[in-house]
């Protein structure tokens, strides 16, 4: 495990380093007159045990793995609507503190179980007492409402072993196709919902100010 833990070390920087910088665009955006696209962020660095169960089912060496697995360390954005998407993608392309390696926009293009994200596979450099590592992170960026269809996805594959029972599939399925449609409904009503979030937001800061 210390093998392990010396490995991952800079993955665990280069996730808490992402999440920081996006993070402070949130406060930026939040500062200013604009409506923010990150609703929040959140990381990890996959398991050691998913790691391994992975690089068994991929084929891919143990010491090939910074180079074929892209989601050792992995960085979520959430957005409340589809259109934040597009804003946060296009934030993205336009940083020069890493890479861009690849994109897949599972939006446009649902996988078969309904899952929908764009994926953005990230070189990141992080600093080391060995000198500069540039580690592939996988950022997802997703709605709300994709991502409690994700999560639940995800849970029911670890309990059936992605051997999900048909039934239980073809829910999962009008479920991700009902989120998805609650998306756009909200797309609709975007301008209502964010001004009644400014006029929350300017009564709490009035209310600060006065105490």
């Amino acid at each position: 495990m210390k093998d392990w833990d010396v490995m991952l070390a800079p993955y665990k920087q280069a996730v808490d380093e992402l999440k920081i910088k996006l993070r402070s665009v949130r406060e930026q955006y939040q500062l200013s007159s604009k409506q923010t696209p990150i609703e929040f962020v959140t990381g990890r660095v996959k398991p050691v045990s998913s790691i391994l169960e992975k690089a068994k089912r991929k084929n891919i060496p143990l010491n090939e793995l910074e180079e074929q697995m892209q989601d050792i360390a992995g960085v979520r954005v959430m957005c409340q609507f589809v259109g934040d998407i597009d804003t946060v993608v296009e934030m993205i392309h336009s940083r020069t503190d890493f890479e861009i390696v690849e994109e897949r926009d599972y939006i446009k293009h649902k996988k078969q179980s309904g899952y929908r994200s764009y994926h953005i596979v990230l070189r990141y450099p992080v600093q080391t007492i060995e000198g500069e590592k540039r580690l592939l992170v996988e950022l997802q960026i997703r709605t709300l409402a994709m991502n409690f269809w994700a999560t639940i996805e995800h849970s029911l594959q670890y309990k059936y072993g992605r051997d999900i029972p048909p039934e239980v599939e073809g829910r999962l399925k009008r479920a991700a196709e009902a989120a998805f449609r609650l998306d756009e409904e909200m797309t609709q009503i975007r301008g209502e919902v964010q001004e009644a979030q400014q006029i929350i937001s300017k009564k709490q800061e009035s209310m600060r100010k006065n105490r």
